[in-house]
């Protein structure tokens, strides 16, 4: 796989892409539209595929790591990392705001939507998402400064022919959420162990 170490327009294409968006300086800025969302009926019964991505076409293994700077403060005002096969089989990780504080939290859809989340322990204005697919093991971790990689997720994720990676953000209820993804890599597995947090 060719090493790609920023977000930038060549080669990289949106799922949704909203109307305020500026690459500069292997930085994505971009703000959040109105009712966007990635869900699949699970509990809420309604689908949406509205959400905001913007990524690279990956066959194979893969590391991605980028870190995320937003002000989140309304209910389900999110995001993160994206992954994605088709509209019905896809992961994001990321934070996520619910029950007045942001928490970080993943989706996993395969036809319908599960939700796992918990207290983020670090300041959500700025922080990093990892996702390493190896074996058909999809390892989701976060970071609070950069440095350490605690485990969030650890899903089965089956062999494609190729698949999207990239960042999202989605508000479901309101309009206007500024985020900037910065620091993006995306490269060849790691290679660490489950318990390496570096």
């Amino acid at each position: 796989m060719v090493a790609i170490s920023s977000l930038k327009a060549d080669g990289g294409r949106w799922i949704n892409q909203p109307e305020k968006y500026l690459f500069e300086d292997n930085t994505l800025r971009l703000t959040t539209e109105a009712n966007t969302d990635f869900w699949q009926r699970t509990y809420y019964g309604f689908e949406r595929h509205t959400g905001h991505a913007f990524g690279f076409t990956v066959s194979g293994d893969f590391t991605v790591q980028v870190k995320v700077i937003a002000n989140f403060s309304h209910l389900y005002d999110q995001a993160g990392l994206f992954i994605q096969y088709d509209e019905a089989h896809w992961v994001k990780a990321g934070i996520e705001f619910n029950d007045d504080n942001p928490a970080i939290g993943c989706v996993v859809t395969r036809q319908t939507s599960d939700w796992s989340t918990g207290v983020f322990p670090g300041d959500p204005a700025a922080f990093w998402m990892r996702a390493t697919l190896e074996n058909e093991a999809l390892r989701l971790q976060y970071s609070t400064d950069g440095k350490t990689w605690p485990l969030l997720r650890l899903c089965y994720w089956p062999q494609h022919t190729s698949c999207f990676v990239g960042v999202m953000a989605c508000t479901p209820q309101r309009v206007g959420l500024d985020v900037v993804f910065t620091d993006f890599t995306l490269v060849d597995p790691t290679g660490k162990p489950l318990h390496d947090l570096s």
